[in-house]
C-alpha cells in the first residue's frame, strides 16, 4: 500500500468517479483504476460497488475512507513539519467554509493571503455550517468558516466578523408581508428557507423561536440547498426569506426585492480549529490573517 494508492482512493471515494478523480490529481483514468485495483486485489476485498455506470463505496470502502484520510492527514502534517523547520509559510492547507462566508468574505481575503504567502496552496470545499463544523472535528480540514452556531467539544472558536440579516419579499409583494398595523406576521407569510444545518436557515428558527414558534409553524413553501436559488426563488414571488443583506443587496438596490423592517441580530462569523491537532506555519499564518480582519474593524464586503 502506497501513498499514491491512498490519495487516488480518497480521491475516487470523494467524487464517486475515477475520471474526475483522475483529472483532479493529474492522471490518466487507467492509472487511477489500477491503483484502486491493487489495493483491492491485494487485500482481497471490494471497495466499490459499480452500480450501473457508476460507483459507490461499499461498506468495507467507507470504513476504510477513515482510515485512508487519516494516513494522508498525517503524511501532510509531516511534510509540513519539515516545511515549518525551513522558517516560511509553504504547503497546502483545507479549508471549509459556509456559503455566505465563502462567496462574500473569503476571496478577497484569501487573494491578499495569496500575494503575501505565495508558497501555501489552498484548497477550499463550501458547505453548510453543521458541516464544516463536522469537517473541522473529523480532521478532513484544518480551518473551518462558519456565520451558525456550534457546539462540537473538539472545536475552537473564533469571532472573525458579523453579518447582517434581512427580512425580504418580491418587491411587488411586500404589502402582503405586514399587517395593519404594520407588524410582521410570521405565520401569514409563505417561506423559501435553505436546508437543515444551514446558518442562514438558523436565522429564522431564531426569530420564530422569539416569537414562540416553531418552523412546524410556519408555512414552509420551498426549501433549497443555496443561498442564490433562496433570492431567485424570493424574487419570482414565491414568498419570503430571512437572508444575509450581502445576498441581496444588489437585488434591494435594483427594485426586485423589498427589505421589510423587522429587528434581527447581527451574527458572527467565526472561525473553526480543532482544539488538539497541531497548526503548521502555513495554518497560523492563515489565522492570524483572517482574525486580523476582525482586529482592524473591517466589515463583510
Amino acid at each position: 500500500m502506497t501513498l499514491d494508492q491512498l490519495r487516488v482512493f480518497v480521491e475516487v471515494a470523494e467524487r464517486g468517479h475515477v475520471t474526475r478523480a483522475a483529472e483532479t490529481l493529474h492522471i490518466s483514468q487507467s492509472a487511477a483504476s489500477a491503483a484502486v485495483a491493487a489495493l483491492e486485489e491485494h487485500y482481497q476485498i471490494k471497495l466499490f460497488d459499480r452500480v450501473g455506470r457508476g460507483i459507490q463505496l461499499s461498506e468495507t470502502g467507507r470504513i476504510f475512507l477513515r482510515e485512508a484520510r487519516a494516513v494522508l492527514e498525517r503524511a501532510s502534517m509531516a511534510q509540513s513539519v519539515l516545511q515549518d523547520l525551513a522558517g516560511s509559510p509553504a504547503g497546502p492547507i483545507a479549508l471549509a467554509a459556509s456559503q455566505t462566508i465563502a462567496t462574500y468574505w473569503l476571496p478577497r481575503r484569501l487573494a491578499a493571503f495569496h500575494l503575501a504567502n505565495p508558497c501555501v496552496r489552498l484548497n477550499v470545499t463550501i458547505r453548510n455550517t453543521h458541516e464544516v463544523e463536522s469537517a473541522v472535528a473529523d480532521g478532513e480540514v484544518s480551518i473551518g468558516l462558519v456565520e451558525g452556531p456550534t457546539q462540537h467539544p473538539a472545536v475552537t472558536r473564533i469571532r472573525i466578523d458579523h453579518d447582517q440579516m434581512v427580512l425580504v419579499v418580491a418587491a411587488d409583494r411586500a404589502s402582503a408581508a405586514v399587517d395593519q398595523g404594520g407588524v410582521v406576521n410570521l405565520r401569514a407569510l409563505n417561506w423559501v428557507i435553505r436546508e437543515p444545518g444551514s446558518g442562514t436557515r438558523r436565522a429564522l428558527e431564531d426569530l420564530a423561536m422569539r416569537e414562540g414558534l416553531s418552523l412546524e409553524d410556519l408555512n414552509i413553501f420551498l426549501e433549497l440547498p443555496g443561498n442564490e436559488a433562496v433570492r431567485a426563488a424570493v424574487e419570482a414571488g414565491a414568498g419570503a426569506t430571512i437572508i444575509s443583506r450581502h445576498v441581496v443587496a444588489s437585488a434591494i438596490e435594483a427594485g426586485r426585492l423589498r427589505q421589510i423592517p423587522i429587528d434581527l441580530p447581527q451574527r458572527e462569523y467565526a472561525l473553526l480549529r480543532h482544539r488538539d491537532r497541531h497548526a503548521t506555519l502555513a495554518q497560523k499564518a492563515l489565522v492570524a490573517h483572517l482574525t486580523g480582519a476582525a482586529d482592524a474593524g473591517s466589515a463583510p464586503q
